[in-house]
């Protein structure tokens, strides 16, 4: 495979990677490995492990102004107002064993990058609400208040009717 000169967009990708392990006697050297013994129907007990290639973004900067500790909050499983489940994983089970401390800092971030996603999401519905309930937004789609169309209407009947009359 070659590396994409940039991410895709949405930071989705269908990439994967197949890790193919065999057991071999002692004594084998890297000179000794074909590929022959990686062939499954030769007989050759061959383990498989798919791994999916996901994109991460680049670190982003702390924040200067401290927001409270989040080391150890775990983040739960919400309902919003529309319905929608917003699923969160704890992150204890992606701690290494070792529990290095770039590991716990990488954890951090991440968590902090997804509460600050979370929040805006949630202050962009509560925008799109209030232009809604102002009116700025139809739920419709046309773009044509159903007043309008009326008074067109009318208007039209009556310019008809008096060019009749003449």
């Amino acid at each position: 495979m070659q590396a994409q000169k940039e991410a895709p967009l949405d930071m989705q990708c269908k990439d994967k990677f197949l890790l193919q392990s065999v057991k071999v006697n002692d004594g084998v050297t890297t000179k000794d490995i074909t590929p022959e013994m990686f062939n499954k129907e030769a007989g050759h007990m061959v383990e498989e492990c798919k791994l999916r290639v996901l994109y991460v973004s680049p670190p982003q900067p702390p924040s200067p102004v401290p927001e409270g500790s989040e080391e150890g909050s775990s983040p739960r499983g919400s309902v919003s107002e529309n319905g929608n489940a917003d699923f969160a994983t704890s992150t204890k089970a992606f701690e290494p064993q070792d529990k290095s401390a770039e590991a716990k800092s990488l954890i951090s971030r991440l968590t902090e990058e997804k509460n600050n996603a979370t929040q805006e999401n949630n202050r962009l519905r509560q925008e799109l609400e209030l232009l809604r309930r102002a009116g700025h937004i139809n739920r419709g789609g046309s773009g044509v208040s159903f007043m309008i169309v009326i008074l067109v209407g009318l208007i039209g009947l009556i310019l008809g009717y008096l060019m009749k009359k003449k």
